[in-house]
């Protein structure tokens, strides 16, 4: 790729560490998209050994690619999302992805097809690593942060992304008991109870 090139990109991607998303952090700032792709590709990177099976470098770009599209629309919270948003993002991200050289456009497109399609191991753990992180974040940030609607979500999302995986329906379970205790230890408000 021509240095040129590069830095078009670069500059592409960078929007992804202003576009804050939904959730806080533990310091009580609004995470940014940025933080949660670089998260959950280090959480593939230490599933590794739970998935011999998987080429897990394909997952860690997986995670750090996936978001890509937001650095067009900004991002919408899965329970906000609708399928014209979906369809504005991943239209802007195609054309994006066909101004790209080869073999980068080629390559990028196929993996957001791989991811879409969500039919082999890679994708099914990318899959659900998005939703988890998202989740343990959540757990991570002050419960006065969170909007009615999150406790039930923190409590059920990602089940049906994990459970193709003992090991990741495991991690679910294990993030559902961490909502409870926090929920518990912060104190629930009454119309959540």
């Amino acid at each position: 790729m021509e240095s040129k090139n590069l830095l078009e990109v670069l500059h592409v991607a960078e929007r992804l560490k202003d576009a804050t998303r939904h959730c806080y952090t533990s310091k009580g700032r609004h995470e940014s998209v940025a933080e949660h792709s670089w998260r959950a590709a280090l959480m593939a990177y230490f599933l590794r050994d739970e998935f011999p099976e998987a080429d897990m470098g394909k997952v860690m770009l997986m995670c750090i690619l996936h978001d890509l599209g937001e650095s067009f629309t900004g991002d919408i919270p899965t329970f906000d999302k609708t399928q014209a948003d979906e369809v504005r993002e991943e239209d802007l991200l195609s054309r994006w992805l066909t101004s790209l050289p080869e073999p980068y456009a080629t390559e990028m497109a196929g993996l957001f097809e791989e991811m879409a399609q969500r039919s082999t191991i890679e994708a099914k753990i990318f899959k659900a690593i998005d939703g988890l992180e998202a989740l343990i974040q959540h757990n991570e940030s002050d419960l006065s942060t969170w909007i009615p609607r999150e406790y039930e979500l923190n409590l059920t999302y990602a089940q049906d992304k994990t459970a193709f995986s003992p090991y990741l329906a495991a991690l679910r379970q294990d993030i559902r008991e961490e909502t409870l205790r926090k929920m518990e230890r912060e104190g629930q408000p009454e119309a959540c109870r």
